[in-house]
């Protein structure tokens, strides 16, 4: 897909996903979340091609601008909606699917300061609620549904719908 394909294609997705989102001009000026993704891809083609100061450099002004923190080694998917958006934050070695939906203060951290993979996978088509919290090297299912405020450090599986009642802790 060509770079103005994808473009298209976030300014759809938030359209889909947030009803209070009215046209593709009002999205692309003022979301934040889409912001943010934008940024994201521009700092991991920079952290790719080895540029990783810039990279870092690009991602802090980024997070200044958006409230929004992605490291430029994440791997993100398509069609990524960070609704509201203020208070994410993405490590270093999470990967995320396609189609992912995350609410605002969000972190998908470490559990520990070790080398190699250290933060969650997220799979295709998962909702993720407004200050959950994904800690680890865990792998959250296709399909699956994070309730709000939820402390999660182990794998759920996909297609399930984890209520803030299901409280994991460390």
């Amino acid at each position: 897909m060509s770079f103005f394909g994808r473009i298209k294609e976030d300014l759809d997705n938030a359209l889909t996903h947030d009803p209070a989102a009215r046209n593709r001009l009002e999205v692309a000026l003022t979301y934040p979340g889409v912001h943010a993704v934008w940024g994201y891809r521009i700092s991991h083609f920079l952290w790719s091609i080895n540029l990783k100061l810039l990279a870092r450099i690009h991602a802090n002004a980024v997070r200044f601008t958006t409230g929004v923190e992605i490291h430029p080694a994440a791997t993100v998917g398509r069609r990524f909606f960070i609704d509201h958006g203020m208070g994410v934050v993405i490590g270093a070695t999470a990967i995320i699917g396609d189609d992912v939906m995350m609410y605002h203060d969000v972190t998908l951290g470490a559990r520990a300061n070790v080398k190699g993979k250290r933060h969650p996978t997220i799979e295709n088509n998962v909702v993720i609620g407004a200050g959950a919290k994904i800690i680890g090297d865990i792998t959250i299912g296709h399909g699956a549904r994070i309730s709000a405020n939820v402390v999660i450090t182990k794998d759920i599986p996909a297609q399930s719908t984890l209520e803030s009642s299901e409280f994991f802790v460390i």
